[in-house]
């Protein structure tokens, strides 16, 4: 069995297979499989041991370059920034950890993010490498992220959200729709629309569906409760925009705002409020709920 290399820092390495090419050298590969990253970056990841081949040997800048050859990297990202924003553990035990998550922090490392990630701050907090996402929600929307702790019953909770066999509760605030019975269901299909991170409803058999039902009535909002029976990218986002409520602070539906990427003065008024399933392991009926709230409605 093929080692696994070491996580550092709360990050497991990436794993790359050198495709065929003219390169002299690993070094000359990984450049042009990486344009954003220089080379003098790459031959410093090197010297720090964080580029590795098989079984964990270092590869050093002036190692010779093999079509197939599986390596191992650490993603870095210069200077990143550290988030001022503080993560919350609301269960942990031998088997899963539900973690609160604020708004704005990604789950999984990506783009610029790197160390400052919900996994990565966990994985150093609790000393636990195996740590896995079961399911995600988007960097902009709060609350409640379940991971798998460990590997031998990792499956078991996997197969709840494959099977649709977990409850996920949300709450939103956006605009009042009084012209609506409620409680409802919307069902719609999505596909990937323009650009290519944003999703858009279109014709034909649906495949996402979404419960939904009004919390609290306010002047210019409603707190409305979001059951996705489905998973769907985006989906109660592109749901709500859809009736004619977008969540508070989106800014990317319905349409999609200027500096959308950069960090908002507003958050997603969206959060993952709780999860409620049958445990596998036990069958007892568990439930976790958020520690984190949206404000009160405002009342004309």
């Amino acid at each position: 069995m093929r080692r696994r290399p070491p996580v550092v820092d709360g990050l497991a390495a990436s794993r790359l297979q050198l495709p065929p090419g003219p390169w002299p050298s690993v070094l000359d590969a990984l450049c042009a499989r990486f344009p954003g990253v220089s080379r003098e970056q790459w031959r410093d990841r090197m010297a720090r041991g964080r580029v590795l081949g098989p079984e964990g040997v270092a590869v050093r800048a002036d190692t010779p370059y093999r079509v197939g050859l599986e390596i191992s990297y650490y993603r870095e990202v210069p200077d990143e920034p550290r988030l001022a924003l503080e993560e919350g553990i609301v269960h942990l035990d031998a088997h899963v950890l539900v973690a609160d998550k604020p708004h704005g922090l990604p789950v999984t490392p990506a783009g610029t993010a790197v160390r400052e990630t919900l996994l990565a701050r966990l994985v150093r907090r609790v000393g636990n490498e195996a740590l896995i996402p079961l399911h995600r929600i988007d960097r902009d929307t709060a609350g409640l992220v379940m991971f798998s702790t460990n590997p031998e019953t990792r499956a078991a909770y996997q197969a709840l959200f494959r099977e649709q066999r977990i409850q996920k509760y949300y709450q939103a605030l956006a605009p009042p729709l009084p012209g609506l019975q409620w409680p409802r269901v919307h069902r719609s299909r999505l596909a990937r629309g323009e650009p290519f991170f944003r999703m858009h409803e279109v014709p034909g058999e649906p495949n996402s569906e979404t419960r939904m039902d009004v919390l609290e009535r306010g002047g210019q909002a409603w707190r409305y409760q979001l059951e996705p029976v489905s998973g769907r990218k985006h989906q109660l986002r592109v749901h709500m925009a859809s009736l004619g409520a977008p969540i508070l602070g989106d800014r990317l539906y319905p349409q999609l705002q200027p500096g959308h990427h950069q960090p908002a003065a507003t958050a997603l008024q969206l959060l993952a409020a709780g999860l409620a399933f049958i445990d596998p392991l036990d069958a007892t009926m568990r439930r976790f709920d958020s520690g984190l709230t949206l404000p009160a409605p405002a009342r004309d």
